[in-house]
């Protein structure tokens, strides 16, 4: 099967393409707003992108409250969403009224970072301290900007739980992350195995 995806008419019941580009891993984003509101959301369209320096980035399909904030502060928290969150990290994606904090609703412990103000998950295993360094619409083809707004920031604390390491690793089959696999589909790193390269 082969289509064009400016006709979009896969024959399909829903779009493939991202279920094709998974498991896409969540970032989980903490921020804080010039009011000193709390906000948590999850997006799928987010990675790492460099690690000298480290740089990681997500989109919002929309300018979200979360966009918003990191627009006016500068900062922001990833936290790794791991197995034994799932349900607390599906809470934080539904729509809340503007300044709730889905850290409330979720029952989650929003942490204070230690370089910036945006809050973190006390409960995650691991978490990312970022300051914003490039915000944008990406272009599409016709040279319009897509309703997706992008934001880089650089890392510039990490906080990992002690329990999450062993053997000097960070353990993946102890903090099992979530990825998305498009749909209503995740999934977790419960087979974890090694390859080294060639």
């Amino acid at each position: 099967m082969f289509y064009n995806t400016a006709e979009n008419r896969h024959g399909l019941s829903h779009d493939p393409f991202k279920a094709i580009v998974s498991p896409r891993p969540i970032g989980w984003i903490g921020s804080v707003s010039s009011s000193g509101a709390f906000n948590l959301a999850p997006y799928s369209f987010f990675n790492a992108i460099c690690d000298t320096p480290k740089l990681v980035m997500f989109s919002s399909s929309g300018f979200k409250d979360s966009v918003r904030n990191i627009q006016d502060t500068k900062e922001f928290t990833c936290n790794l969403a791991g197995k034994h969150l799932q349900k607390q990290m599906n809470l934080t994606s539904a729509p809340a009224p503007h300044g709730a904090s889905e850290f409330e609703l979720a029952g989650l412990t929003p942490v204070r970072g230690e370089l910036v103000a945006a809050p973190y998950v006390g409960e995650a295993f691991a978490a990312l301290e970022c300051r914003l360094t490039q915000f944008f619409q990406p272009d599409t083809l016709s040279g319009t900007p897509a309703d997706n707004f992008v934001v880089i920031g650089e890392v510039v604390g990490i906080h990992i739980r002690e329990e999450a390491v062993k053997n000097g690793r960070l353990d993946m089959a102890t903090v099992r992350p979530l990825g998305r696999m498009g749909y209503m589909d995740y999934c977790d790193a419960g087979d974890v195995f090694e390859m080294l390269r060639p």
